[in-house]
């Protein structure tokens, strides 16, 4: 089956959607109503709150116009006429209105209902017979924050049952992994009104395992030949005036004063990069000086609209490994390639690389406003960056439009468990802001030149790669990145001085964490929690444990693993931990 065909289907099911609730709910109004990679969905907007009840309803109403086998029929009409036959749908209205003069105006009908709409459609309601309506949830008007809010319902479709039934229950599968409830539910993170919206509170658990992943970052960055820097969190607009941004990004961010009273306004900063040149233009330079490879565990704000974040995937205040490296021309192409590999290896380390995929993010030319530099310029780093992706052989899909607005770049992206893909490590081919900033170097023939500039980060946004993990392991995360390694059981009272014992031995091993449960429960509800807990040991002590001077292994995946002296079982976790394996 191709991949259109499903779409077919699947935008054919949205009309019979959209049909089912103009019959039950008349009064409401349609705006649009797409397939997508994983289904289909509408956008409405109706007096009624579509509830999971409304959801049954109209999933019967369907049903009944599959078995009405209606003729599905394209028609075209002059734009008077198109404005007529939709002159109740205002949202229609403003689609008509926004067609080009000459454009043809197409529509489909399928018994009593008629969409406004470019198709293609099957050609009988009756072949839409395999489908689920999914959810109901809240939709600005063309996903923007100053439009109505609407009432989006998705469904899903196949051409047979077995297939429908296949992807439910994969769908039930990644409900139970989902990380803004997973994550909640382990003590990872939380969120409060009073705080604000897209701005999570890593607990504990979540803050421990940011800090295991940063340090193991900084770590190899800097074996890497990367110099750590840390800069503000703020700058006057001047700053974002020089590089661009207050011009091309300035409504996501968040800005201290008003621009049009203050003196001095300044902003919270989206990204780093202004700030990190100020590291390379702290003294003259020459090409001696170079590769200039300059990183930062940064903490960034960007004015997310409400309706787009989630969880941990999409915030408004976000840590990121961010770098910059200055390099001549000449080193162009095996920088781009060093900073390829760091993604690479984290991206295996963290078993998020069988994931992945790459998309070379180009400019738009017909939409120059969004971009600075000139047509010329465009092409060169355009031209550069694709002799470099195809000699590195790496296979991308092409994104008009995507590129940063100062240069082209290479998206690693990755799907969540629902299959939405997002952007976790980006790379990019910077000619432009170099010269804005007046950032030289002195080459060896004594002439004056602007240095390349990479734009990199080598895991990505710390809570995104979180949510990430927490999905990927469905919480039982690798023992090296477990918040708690092991969890010491002592079976009854007279056994906690030996389980303190124990825990001691641990610690002194300096990078192992663990915990003693000596609450007066049974044992097998101890072993249960730390299921529960996704602890990847546990180490249950009792008589013959105290006698032997030994300890009773339980393992998260493996179960009773037997006894074993300590000192076996601290050398075994560590060349686990060390090694960093995945099990």
């Amino acid at each position: 089956m191709e991949l259109n065909e499903l779409q077919t289907l699947r935008h054919s099911a949205s009309h019979v959607m959209a049909q089912a609730v103009k019959r039950l709910y008349p009064d409401t109004k349609l705006t649009i109503g797409p397939a997508i990679d994983t289904g289909f969905y509408y956008d409405f907007d109706s007096p009624h709150t579509f509830l999971a009840e409304d959801l049954e309803k109209i999933e019967a109403e369907m049903k009944k116009i599959a078995k009405e086998n209606l003729k599905i029929e394209r028609f075209e009409l002059p734009r008077k006429e198109a404005l007529e036959l939709m002159k109740d749908e205002p949202y229609k209205i403003e689609l008509i209105n926004e067609l080009p003069e000459d454009a043809v105006i197409s529509f489909y009908k399928q018994g009593e209902f008629t969409d406004l709409c470019a198709g293609p459609h099957i050609n009988y309601t009756s072949k839409v017979k395999a489908f689920k309506l999914l959810s109901a949830t809240g939709a600005y008007w063309r996903g923007d924050e100053h439009n109505k809010m609407l009432q989006r319902i998705y469904g899903t479709a196949f051409f047979t049952k077995d297939e429908l039934n296949e992807y439910l229950e994969k769908r039930e599968e990644a409900k139970k992994r989902d990380h803004n409830k997973l994550g909640r539910e382990l003590e990872l993170f939380t969120t409060s009104d009073i705080i604000g919206q897209g701005l999570p509170i890593l607990l504990p658990k979540g803050a421990r395992v940011i800090q295991l992943l940063q340090r193991f970052v900084e770590d190899e960055e800097q074996k890497r030949g990367w110099q750590l820097t840390k800069t503000p969190f703020m700058a006057k607009s001047d700053l974002y005036k020089l590089s661009g941004h207050w011009d091309h990004y300035r409504d996501g961010m968040f800005v201290l004063g008003d621009p049009e009273n203050d003196k001095e306004v300044f902003a919270l900063r989206p990204m780093t990069c202004p700030f990190q040149y100020q590291a390379f233009l702290n003294r003259g330079r020459s090409y001696r000086d170079l590769p200039m490879r300059l990183n930062e565990t940064s903490t960034l704000f960007r004015n997310e609209a409400s309706g787009e974040m989630h969880g941990l995937i999409r915030v408004r205040q976000f840590t990121i490994s961010e770098g910059h490296l200055m390099c001549t021309p000449e080193q162009l192409e095996g920088e781009f390639k060093g900073c390829l590999e760091l993604a690479i290896y984290m991206l295996k380390t963290l078993g998020l690389y069988e994931d992945v995929s790459y998309r070379f993010s180009q400019w738009d030319p017909d939409d120059r406003e969004k971009y600075i530099g000139t047509k010329e310029q465009w092409d060169e780093a355009q031209g550069v960056m694709e002799k470099i992706l195809n000699h590195l052989e790496i296979p991308y899909k092409i994104g008009v439009g995507e590129a940063a607005f100062y240069g082209p770049k290479l998206d690693i992206q990755i799907k969540n468990v629902y299959g939405k893909e997002d952007t976790l490590i980006t790379i990019q081919i910077d000619q432009m802001l170099a010269e804005k900033f007046g950032m030289e170097y002195v080459d060896k023939d004594g002439t004056r030149k602007n240095p390349y500039i990479i734009h990199r980060t080598s895991i990505g946004c710390y809570e995104r790669t979180l949510a990430l993990l927490i999905e990927k392991y469905a919480g039982a995360f690798p023992a090296w990145l477990a918040p708690v390694q092991v969890k010491i059981l002592p079976i009854a009272d007279r056994h906690h001085d030996y389980a303190r014992k124990i825990r001691e031995k641990l610690a002194d091993a300096g990078i192992i964490r663990v915990e003693i449960d000596d609450r007066a429960e049974k044992i097998g509800y101890k072993i249960r929690e730390a299921q529960l807990e996704k602890i990847p040991y546990m180490l249950v002590l009792g008589d013959k444990d105290i006698e032997n001077n030994a300890v009773s292994v339980r393992s998260r995946s493996e179960g009773d693993l037997g006894s074993t002296s300590i000192d076996e079982f601290i050398k075994n976790l560590l060349d686990e931990i060390n090694s960093k394996t995945i099990k």
